[in-house]
């Protein structure tokens, strides 16, 4: 589940279900409404096989939604595999068609809350003057079979997919009462889509925007390339009317982004985050500024979290925001005329997408910890102000159920080296006592700038848990919710701090009777599987180490990584080098298992390339005469950072399993037919 709406009126709530397909090798989205107060069970609004995604309530009740099924009456010339088209669910429960598309597709659905306006995205070719030759140049390129993309700027890739040849635009239209509400039997008119962002070229890449309540005006993040292959990111007004643009407030020293208008329509709530360097960590702080560019000031100052994803109360007094917070993400409710933040929530578990009720006394939110999957919840905000303290959610009916975790969630605590508190969370396996002892296995999060907090289908820890394995989640130096000063611990120098205190979590974790110190390993992605590299090189106190799409050699990757502008802020040269894992090969003597997507961009393959040929060249665990190795490489020439494809995911965690046994366990490793063939 992911994603929550909730109507103007407040008696529908609507989230999305993600189940897989016949086959089992996808995902498919379908829309699900959910009972506000709690009473009736969730039931489905859409099916397809295509799925539906980005619903929004117009005010009068009707829910907008993008797909790519197939149009009941397509458009002379629509291509044979459409792209999302915007639909319409009527409240009446009448049947949802398309009243909008574009070759290109639609998605990023919002509604004016007090007027009949919708604001869209969607991508288009540079040098089409118009939907009509947008879509001819769209059809020549695929007829033609043109993948290629001439840049003219940096960069040209993001996280997981190319950047160009088209780029985004945002698109508005008003709901008239032809489309919303047609004559039966007559033809069903379509929304007259316009272009209010023509000069946009690549500054809304990557960006959020926000529709003014009386959707007269847009605000939205705006991207500008600068000097030597860098980017700053502020915030621009458009006027919907005349296509007209303004600033309305940048900042040579941060990059700003997110706005949300207030319901009054007066001020626009942003984040501001403050450009790092190698020797200090950034900033995330909320603001407000008056939407006419006046007044900008910070919220909370003295608050000492990183607030993000505001959300308006109806009266435009406060804002409701999450926060990392010691190893949770509560919400937080900050109240604008005496900058006082109370926290809202008390559970152990972080939420997000939070929606208020009309009269400002109900939140709803989606919730989800260690031991719960997202899930929608109802929270009584009235009570938690009037009290000044938080307050536990209530669970809705969902459309499917929590499900049951093989084991005990427990935290630790551990003293690192410099007397700095470290928490973490640890996932037991039943049955794991002094007795019995269980074998250890330390994850360390990506980011670096993250925290364990909340429930993932990626790297869940209870698949490793129901195999006997106990897993510990650490929250070592540069993790959010702890303060600024904890990121400044590990800033630049991701080999000290950082490593010291994932040393301190495990000393204090195996010291636990119920764990079995002689048998451990570690494993990470991302930023965690750079500290696995990093773990391999300095101490052989672990069985076996699995890395997942790391950063091995600082110098290679800093200017082959997707935003080399950004990391060129992380680190000098100089401070790459002392900390890179590559330096430390020869020391390895841990057997590996390297893995790596050839689609990951932020961590480029040539990483997990390299890793894998220093490993059975030069590290202390080399390749025999005979090429063998006790490292392994899994590889995935069709997944990016993330492996997204269900049966590719059950590979990795079989491949991680069958490691483990065999290095930990000291077991004889599983046949891996999926993986050999």
């Amino acid at each position: 589940m992911s994603g929550l709406t909730l109507s103007k009126d407040g008696t529908r709530l609507v989230t999305a279900v993600a189940t897989l397909d016949a086959k089992r090798t996808r995902y498919v989205t379908a829309l699900w409404e959910v009972d506000p107060v709690g009473e009736k069970p969730a039931r489905r609004l859409t099916r397809s096989a295509k799925g539906e995604s980005s619903a929004a309530f117009t005010p009068s009740g009707d829910l907008l939604f993008t797909s790519a099924r197939p149009d009941p009456e397509p458009r002379e010339g629509a291509d044979d595999e459409p792209a999302p088209a915007l639909w319409l669910l009527p409240a009446d429960g009448a049947e949802a068609r398309v009243i909008a598309d574009r070759a290109a597709g639609l998605g990023g659905v919002r509604v004016a809350a007090d007027a009949p306006i919708v604001m869209v995205g969607s991508e288009v070719l540079p040098r089409a003057a118009d939907a009509v030759d947008d879509e001819r140049l769209r059809k020549g390129r695929k007829d033609k079979k043109v993948a290629a993309i001439l840049h003219t700027s940096y960069p040209v890739r993001y996280w997981d997919h190319d950047l160009g040849p088209a780029t985004p635009h945002l698109f508005t239209a008003p709901l008239d009462a032809d489309v919303t509400e047609p004559v039966a039997g007559a033809p069903e008119p379509r929304l007259e889509l316009t272009d209010v962002t023509p000069g946009a070229a690549a500054a809304l890449i990557e960006q959020s925007s926000d529709l003014s309540p009386d959707g007269r005006t847009i605000v939205t993040g705006w991207m500008t390339p600068i000097a030597r292959g860098a980017q700053r990111a502020h915030l621009e007004v458009v006027d919907v009317a005349t296509r007209e643009r303004r600033t309305l407030v940048a900042d040579e020293d941060a990059d700003l982004s997110a706005p949300v208008i207030s319901p009054d329509g007066r001020l626009v709530a942003y984040t501001r985050g403050t450009l790092g360097t190698p020797h200090s960590a950034p900033r995330s702080e909320l603001w407000v500024v008056g939407l006419d560019g006046a007044g900008a000031r910070r919220l909370a100052e003295g608050w000492d979290r990183w607030a993000h994803s505001p959300v308006w109360t109806p009266d435009s007094a406060a804002l409701l925001v999450s926060a990392d917070d010691d190893g949770r993400g509560p919400i937080f409710r900050i109240d604008l005329a005496t900058d006082s933040v109370t926290r809202v929530t008390s559970d152990d578990a972080a939420f997000t997408d939070v929606q208020v009720s009309p009269d400002g006394q109900t939140l709803y939110a989606m919730r989800s910890s260690y031991l719960t999957p997202a899930h929608p919840v109802r929270v009584d905000l009235a009570a938690a102000v009037a009290a000044g303290s938080p307050v536990p959610a209530t669970a809705l009916r969902a459309p499917a159920p929590v499900p049951a975790v093989p084991g005990t969630l427990t935290e630790v605590v551990a003293t690192a080296e410099d007397g700095q508190r470290v928490r973490s969370w640890l996932a037991l396996p039943e049955g794991a006592s002094a007795a019995s002892p269980a074998p250890l296995l330390l994850w360390i999060h990506g980011g670096p700038l993250n925290s364990w907090n909340a429930w993932s289908w990626r790297w869940n820890p209870w698949l490793l848990v129901a195999q006997g394995y106990a897993v510990l989640l650490p929250d070592p130096a540069l993790s959010t919710g702890y303060g600024q000063d904890f990121v400044q611990r590990g800033w630049g120098s991701w080999g000290d701090a950082p490593f010291t205190d994932l040393m301190a979590a495990t000393d204090a974790t195996v010291a636990r009777p119920d764990i079995d110190e002689t048998r451990t390993a570690a494993m990470g992605g991302s930023f965690g599987g750079y500290m696995a590299n990093w773990v391999a090189g300095h101490t052989d106190r672990f069985d076996a180490i699995v890395t997942h799409a790391s950063l091995w050699a600082l110098d290679q990757f800093g200017p082959t990584t997707d935003a080399a502008y950004y990391w060129e802020r992380e680190m000098t040269d100089e401070m790459a080098l002392a900390n890179s894992p590559h330096l430390f090969v020869e020391k390895i003597a841990t057997p590996m298992l390297v893995i790596h997507g050839d689609k990951d961009y932020r961590v480029p393959i040539g990483e997990g390339l390299r890793l894998w040929y220093e490993l059975n060249a030069r590290s202390g665990l080399p390749a025999d005469e005979e090429g063998r190795t006790p490292h392994q490489f899994l590889y995935f020439p069709d997944e990016n950072h993330w492996i997204l494809a269900p049966q590719n995911s059950i590979v990795w965690y079989q491949v991680i399993e069958a490691f483990l046994a065999q290095h930990v366990l000291d077991q004889e490793p599983p046949a891996l037919p999926e993986v050999l063939g």
